[in-house]
């Protein structure tokens, strides 16, 4: 069959027309146009991932960062928790693991820029929104342009800038950006204040950015003064009920940047007034794609790579122009002088969650290990870092005949990415918790370029080049994915079930095996095409492109490291072929002992957190390990389990359906009790 596209038909382009933008003392600009950003003057792309220093050990801190480069992450995003600074009023505490200048600094090592979300409030799972209590007490209404508010946000403004004066981009530093507040979605004069009060604090950054979404119009906010960016997540644990959810759009090509799940325990359902936020003058941007998601007490989702890969590339191709991730890595909360640092029933939120775990089931653990989805997106984010200049200005062009809805499993998803003369066909073959029919004698033709047939089947998710510049020749199409390029070698990955095919222009089509001997020459150009499972595992480190041997290899100090503990090796590109290397590690695994015990050992501090959903039997277990190397694994099936070291509470869990993995470093040496509670079926679970 065969399928196409609607006429392109290209938007105006405005520029110079928002209150942002920015140089560095180097003379680079970062701007921003109706549809992308630009920097140096080029289109661009960032990769943004966000990463909370405060929930993090900063001893981990560079290595971690290594770890989020490696994977393709361009930009750091960051939130600072109000109630982790100032628990009490007053006192403020930018030490330790709230050192946000560290963090800034440790970011520019690792060569990666920063956006900080600055609040005041903030959401992020945490108590109060990252209000401190002390806040929640004051005699004014919050989130609002009184005096009594204005007066503490300054202060809590000043002391932020205090930190990190001299690291923004106008300083040579790499902060580029400035979130303010976090899904308000009704107060754009509150916006514009916020923004002001930022400006004469001191920060100057070329982007300052707020949630765009709300459920209809778009999120109100100061027009020209902001960039608004949008989400998109593969579940919604926050629902209060405990059903299943119907499919969910964000798995269909769509120009609708506005996802009306996210955040829909605390926006209305509509808007009285029928405002609606002016797309034309900002390019599609985002913020919260779910490369992961955190599960709530009552609804506990099990997230698969293909989640997120598949709804990044649906946005990809649906017009995003920025690519941004929450979480990209998970995190350990805080636990306060006075209380603990979780969101819960117990301070008015509609969610329970574990006070310490904020995992998120997202590309790197709350460990640092590698998931699936790690290595997915880095697919698209090789991608967008090498010809991002390109795929930028290229705008969406629907199919003659959109697929709108998400229960359709027998239709071709696709849409394209175009300029008029080239471009990217994207496919979406994959619907979460769904299975699509597989679909023989697809035939793309975009007008410009008639793909030669194809078979779409199982889970897959995909984009396909036309008349895209390789070198000095022009390749008319490609039944390979993009991936990469080092010099005049342009990297290719085979998709499953389709052989890879070049056709350039004034020559004939090339068919190829994929592998690491793939390659061959076309003008100036060398193509070589990996299979999917080497593609997986390739990284750009300085320039250079690595593929790992079953393992994820990331650059850390300079040298080649690897996620995975114990010995590794790797595939180097030399320029001419791959050549294979190999690094000694010594590595010893810990052993760990399960000691049942018929009594509590100890009164545990946070015990009722054993017992959300009402009374539940508690099981206990003395647990002994050999040594700090590796993890452990926890397979009980039970609600809510925690881990206590010495007395102290320091890992806990909701069971979802998978192992629970700890580090084995958190208790060696120590005298360490599991406790778990008893498992009800009580909530919505995937397993």
């Amino acid at each position: 069959m065969e399928y196409q596209f609607k006429t392109y038909q290209e938007t105006p382009l405005l520029q110079n027309h928002l209150h942002m933008g920015g140089s560095n003392p180097q003379g680079e600009t970062i701007a921003v146009t109706s549809r992308y950003l630009t920097r140096g003057g080029t289109p661009w792309i960032g990769v943004m991932g966000e990463f909370h220093f405060s929930r993090y050990d900063r001893q981990y801190w560079y290595r971690e960062l290594c770890k989020m480069k490696a994977g393709g992450i361009s930009i750091v995003a960051t939130y600072l928790f109000w109630i982790y600074h100032e628990e009490v009023e007053g006192e403020f505490n930018f030490s330790g693991d709230c050192d946000i200048r560290a963090f800034v600094e440790e970011c520019r090592r690792a060569d990666l820029d920063v956006i900080l979300r600055i609040g005041p409030w903030a959401h992020g799972e945490c108590r109060n929104g990252g209000f401190p209590d002390w806040l929640l007490k004051k005699p004014y209404r919050l989130r609002d342009n009184n005096e009594g508010y204005l007066a503490k946000t300054r202060i809590w403004y000043q002391k932020i800038y205090e930190q990190i004066q001299g690291l923004l981009y106008q300083d040579g530093g790499n902060i580029i950006g400035i979130q303010l507040e976090n899904e308000l979605v009704n107060g754009a004069e509150h916006l514009k204040t916020l923004k002001e009060i930022a400006v004469e604090t001191g920060f100057h950054v070329p982007l300052y950015t707020v949630t765009g979404w709300n459920s209809r119009f778009g999120a109100k906010i100061p027009v020209d003064e902001v960039l608004p960016v949008f989400g998109a997540y593969p579940e919604a644990p926050w629902t209060s009920h405990t059903d299943p959810l119907p499919p969910s759009h964000n798995f269909v090509f769509s120009p609708v940047r506005n996802d009306s799940a996210v955040g829909t325990d605390i926006i209305k359902d509509t808007d009285e007034d029928g405002w609606r936020l002016p797309y034309e003058r900002y390019p599609f941007a985002t913020c919260e794609l779910g490369a992961g998601q955190q599960a709530t007490h009552h609804r506990r989702p099990i997230i698969s790579g293909m989640d997120a890969y598949a709804l990044s590339l649906v946005k990809l191709g649906s017009g995003n122009n920025l690519v941004g991730y929450y979480m990209y890595h998970g995190g350990t909360n805080q636990i306060g002088k006075y209380s603990t640092f979780n969101e819960s029933k117990a301070t008015g939120y509609p969610n329970d969650y574990p006070i310490l775990n904020y995992d998120f089931q997202t590309a790197l653990s709350q460990y640092g290990e590698a998931r699936e989805q790690y290595r997915l997106l880095n697919l698209l984010h090789l991608f967008v870092q090498d010809f991002g200049s390109i795929l930028a200005p290229m705008e969406l062009t629907e199919a003659a005949n959109p697929e709108t809805d998400p229960s359709n499993f027998t239709s071709l998803r696709y849409c394209m990415r175009t300029n008029g003369r080239a471009g990217f066909v994207f496919i979406n073959h994959y619907q979460r918790l769904a299975t699509m029919a597989p679909l023989s004698h697809v035939i793309l033709d975009t007008g410009i370029v008639r793909f030669p047939e194809i078979s779409v089947d199982g889970d897959m998710a995909f984009f396909l080049p036309f008349h895209m510049e390789i070198a000095d020749c022009l390749l008319e199409y490609a039944t390979a994915q993009p991936l990469c390029r080092v010099g005049n070698t342009y990297f290719f990955t085979a998709l499953h079930g389709i052989s890879p095919e070049y056709k350039f222009v004034g020559s004939q089509a090339v068919a190829v095996n994929p592998g690491f001997h793939s390659a061959f020459s076309m003008g100036e150009a060398r193509i070589v095409t990996l299979t999917w499972e080497q593609a997986l595992r390739a990284r750009k480190l300085s320039g250079e492109l690595y593929v790992g041997v079953g393992c994820d290899v990331y650059e850390e100090n300079g040298n080649p490291c690897a996620i995975e503990d114990g010995s590794f090796s790797y595939m180097l590109w030399t320029g001419d072929h791959f050549s294979s290397h190999r690094v000694e590690r010594p590595f010893r695994q810990a052993q760990a002992a399960f000691e049942p015990l018929e009594a509590a050992p100890f009164v545990p501090a946070h015990g009722e957190e054993l017992c959300i959903g009402g009374p539940r039997k508690q099981f206990w277990k003395k647990i002994t390990v050999s040594g700090d190397e590796g993890f452990i694994e926890i397979p009980d099936i039970c609600d809510a389990e925690q881990i206590y070291a010495d007395g102290k509470l320091v890992a806990d869990d909701f069971y979802y359906g998978k192992p629970w993995r700890i580090p084995a470093r958190l208790l060696y040496g120590k005298e360490c009790y599991l406790v778990m509670s008893q498992w009800k079926d009580d909530f919505y679970r995937e397993f």
